[in-house]
């Protein structure tokens, strides 16, 4: 089956960027070197395609009531323009996708979900939606979307593309109505960074992209180092640190699902995982070598496997080789001495904090 495109691929061939498959797509992994853009978002400003994620919207008198059934966190009484991360789940606590949900008015949410995870995660909402008074509607294939991302891109979204954003905190979300459609901009992102995201029809999304490219006032940035900069500080990515088999619990993102509410699919194995102990944690180990850890190397006590690499780089923003690892809970506690194997040899590690690099939010 051929990959899908993007609304911005021409531009992206254009540019000479290395293209590569992602999610079911054709995606830019790189323009010119995955540090540079990479530096770039931490110190200055990026700017990613990410039109390959999927937007659903859920409207009607039981909109919020279906939401809090899917998901893991409690959208019951959420202020207009907020925006909750969480999960959705299986019966068994194991993780049907990471997602985030915008309130954009009193019963209507507009939900954005993993590119690899569309049709599946469509397929679950539309199974779920049974005895709900609700419009769910799956919007991917019309929007496209923008992630402006560094300590500059407030001044970039609003001079750039004249779109007023600095009265937005993390996490929050408004319209803007722009030649005759209504664009979604909120303030957020996957890089640690402060930053934005522009949702809008494919025409908008490649008119602001020439506007960013033209301005010389942002990198043009890959898939490459959008991975880098989530690692170093700690966010998940669904496939890697969460998955059918990786619950909340178990990647240590609890503070996601809220056990007090009345109830969520997953919610009676999460409260069983809290109270048993789960047999697998996810932990940051620190190496004390350059080598790097890849996804999939094994992780060992004393030359034993006890677990493997999620994933693993030598990071550019702090110079260490550090890696997120799935190991057996008694050996998950901070200081704990564990080995890495990296091919033929074996290095010796640390379990250290999942966070390698602070995050630079604006609150």
């Amino acid at each position: 089956m051929e990959n899908k495109r993007t609304c911005l691929y021409d531009k992206h061939v254009a540019l000479g960027a290395l293209i590569s498959p992602f999610g079911g797509f054709d995606m830019p992994i790189q323009y010119s070197d995955i540090k540079d853009e990479h530096n770039a978002v931490r110190h200055a400003c990026g700017v990613f395609d990410v039109s390959h994620m999927g937007e659903v919207t859920v409207k009607g008198p039981d909109a919020e009531r279906y939401v809090n059934h899917i998901f893991t966190n409690n959208v019951a009484g959420l202020d207009d323009g907020k925006i909750l991360y969480g999960m959705m789940l299986y019966e068994d606590g194991g993780t049907v996708d990471d997602l985030l949900v915008y309130k954009m008015a009193d019963n209507d949410f507009f939900i954005v979900i993993n590119a690899a995870n569309i049709d599946k995660d469509w397929a679950w909402m539309q199974q779920h939606a049974e005895g709900f008074d609700i419009q769910l509607e799956n919007r991917s294939d019309y929007y496209g979307q923008l992630a402006v991302q560094g300590p500059e891109s407030e001044q970039v979204v609003e001079q750039v593309l004249q779109l007023p954003c600095s009265e937005l905190v993390f996490y929050t979300v408004k319209t803007i109505g722009y030649e005759g459609e209504t664009l979604v901009v909120s303030r957020t992102g996957y890089t640690g960074e402060d930053g934005f995201e522009i949702y809008g029809s494919h025409d908008a999304i490649r008119h602001f992209w020439d506007l960013l490219m033209a301005s010389g006032r942002c990198k043009p940035c890959g898939l490459g180092c959008r991975d880098t900069l989530r690692f170093e500080v700690g966010l998940p990515l669904y496939g890697d640190e969460l998955s059918a088999d990786i619950s909340p619990v178990m990647a240590g993102l609890s503070m996601f699902c809220k056990l007090d509410k009345a109830e969520f699919i997953g919610r009676e194995a999460l409260v069983v995982q809290k109270e048993q102990g789960v047999a697998r944690k996810l932990v940051g180990i620190e190496l004390a070598d350059k080598a790097i850890p890849r996804h999939g190397y094994a992780v060992l006590k004393d030359g034993t496997p006890i677990g493997e690499v999620t994933t693993g780089y030598h990071t550019i923003s702090s110079d260490k080789s550090v890696c997120m690892a799935l190991v057996d809970s008694q050996y998950a506690k901070l200081g704990t001495p564990l080995e890495v194997q990296i091919r033929k040899k074996v290095f010796p590690g640390t379990v250290v904090k999942k966070k390698f690099y602070d995050k630079h939010y604006k609150k």
